[in-house]
């Protein structure tokens, strides 16, 4: 198996752009995922973030967890488990508006670094777009324009914890999916492994780095990129023993943007055969999703060309 895609974003500045740029495109095109280091967020920052989530979920989620678990016996399933996953979680939302104090439980400490957190991935995000601007000849912003709709872009993180688990083989920490909106940032364990993505037919791991981000792309590139760059099935293995620490961050569409293949990268011949992706408005898009997440994705896009036609399109103003 080829090497896992590891981004050193510091080549970007010097006379190695060129084929930091190249092993980019590469890990877009045939990975959809890589990992990025040297990407400008401190390793102190990173640090405060793992420390405080760890100390969160054993002081205020682990003993409901368990709760959960034995209210649904799953420590003793004898079948695999196909309707729920063994993960611990909440969500919080930057963007267009944050609802970070609104979150019970959460110590001043931890809602200050997250939110100078939440700011460093979300300039990173744009940053990493317009890198794949730039690999696929869009003009600067493009993207970042694309997500806008009328409130701008949608941010959030799911914080989630993979505590040990007793039956692995039956029960995911994630199900298999695609990821639903834009561009994603990870910050993982770098102790405890689990995360999987589907490459040529074969589960393979992407390996825990420290004060490494994981980046992959959900299913609007895959739109926007009219399938040139695509967003790929991935998953979380339990593991036996450790809990697996999770921060994934999504840089997604304006719930009204409108989503439809960028027409630079639309072929004449492909337009006429009928084989470009739909057009939606992402909040249709998410509605569908939420009931399917766990399936393919190609009914997903084959049911929104339906509703697409509908739809009236402006061009997408980068300036």
């Amino acid at each position: 198996m080829e090497c896992f895609p590891v981004i050193n974003m510091e080549n970007l500045n010097g006379e190695k752009r060129a084929i930091t740029m190249e092993k980019i495109k590469d890990a877009c095109e045939n990975w959809g995922f890589f990992e990025i280091v040297n990407h400008g967020i401190s390793h102190e920052l990173m640090d405060a973030v793992e420390s405080l989530t760890k100390g969160h979920y054993r002081k205020c989620m682990e003993q409901r967890f368990r709760e959960l678990v034995a209210s649904k016996g799953l420590e003793a399933v004898q079948n695999e488990v196909t309707d729920m996953d063994w993960e611990s979680t909440f969500f919080v939302r930057h963007l267009p508006e944050s609802n970070i104090s609104e979150i019970p439980d959460l110590e001043d400490e931890y809602r200050k670094a997250m939110k100078e957190f939440a700011l460093k991935l979300e300039k990173l995000a744009e940053e990493l777009l317009d890198l794949l601007c730039e690999n696929l000849g869009l003009q600067k912003g493009y993207l970042k324009q694309a997500f806008y709709g009328s409130r701008g872009p949608t941010f959030g993180t799911k914080v989630g914890n993979y505590p040990p688990c007793p039956k692995p083989d039956l029960i995911k920490g994630l199900r298999a999916h695609t990821d639903a909106g834009g561009i994603i940032l990870l910050f993982q364990d770098d102790k405890v492994s689990g995360l999987q993505l589907l490459k040529d037919g074969k589960w393979v791991d992407v390996p825990p780095m420290r004060h490494s981000i994981v980046v992959n792309l959900g299913d609007q590139l895959e739109v926007i990129t009219n399938g040139r760059y695509k967003s790929v099935l991935h998953r979380v293995v339990a593991q036996t023993d450790g809990n697996r620490m999770s921060v994934a961050s999504f840089y997604n569409p304006g719930s009204d943007a409108v989503i439809y293949p960028a027409p630079a990268l639309v072929e004449k011949e492909a337009e006429e055969a009928n084989e470009v992706y739909p057009k939606f408005v992402f909040e249709d898009y998410m509605k569908l999703y939420a009931a399917l997440k766990f399936q393919a994705k190609e009914p997903r896009f084959e049911a929104m060309k339906a509703v697409g036609a509908t739809i009236n399109l402006g061009p997408i103003a980068t300036a």
